[in-house]
């Protein structure tokens, strides 16, 4: 009896690594083929979702942002955002490094100290993107967030029913999905 438990714990705990290790397995492929050099270039973060409780205090204040994806000498994704905050047009830059297969990448956020892996899950390249990340803060913080990248400032409505879709299908609800506004400055197309 005493075997059979160990075995089973055992069992129990390489699963638990293995969801640790892969997190994004499973309903959350990541886009069959993912072509990098097709993804460069000039993005607009047109919708957001998240479970997290910065996500739902901010979101009502949450504006677009402009991102210019460019590859990194690693691999990886340089990710340059502009965006407007407090009035001001900020920019910042985010490393994507690669992990395992094409369209999976890790960020390591020196400002929250936290790591996230970020997944293209679905694209066309030359319309929109979906991309799906989830991150730990801290013991017990774990977050998921959605996010619906468009080519243009103006996404169409076909879009923002595919994000919503997807954004559910992620485990997110209705009240964590938001169409950020396009600021009056920071996002000349």
């Amino acid at each position: 009896m005493a075997a059979l438990r160990m075995l089973w714990t055992g069992l129990v705990l390489l699963g638990l690594l293995g969801f640790l290790q892969t997190p994004a397995q499973g309903h959350e492929s990541v886009h069959p083929n993912f072509q990098q050099d097709k993804f460069l270039g000039r993005w607009y973060s047109a919708g957001l979702a998240s479970n997290s409780s910065w996500f739902r205090e901010k979101k009502a204040v949450i504006s677009m942002c402009k991102t210019v994806i460019a590859p990194s000498t690693d691999g990886g994704l340089n990710l340059t955002s502009t965006f407007l905050r407090k009035n001001q047009c900020e920019t910042k830059i985010m490393l994507l490094q690669p992990i395992g297969l094409p369209g999976h990448y890790k960020y390591n956020s020196p400002h929250w100290g936290s790591v996230h892996t970020i997944l293209v899950m679905e694209t066309n390249y030359n319309e929109y993107a979906l991309l799906f990340s989830r991150g730990t803060k801290g013991p017990g913080q774990d977050f998921r967030m959605a996010t619906l990248y468009s080519r243009s400032a103006t996404p169409k409505d076909k879009l923002k029913k595919k994000f919503i879709s997807f954004s559910k299908s992620m485990g997110l609800t209705e009240e964590d999905i938001v169409f950020l506004p396009q600021p009056d400055k920071c996002i000349q197309e």
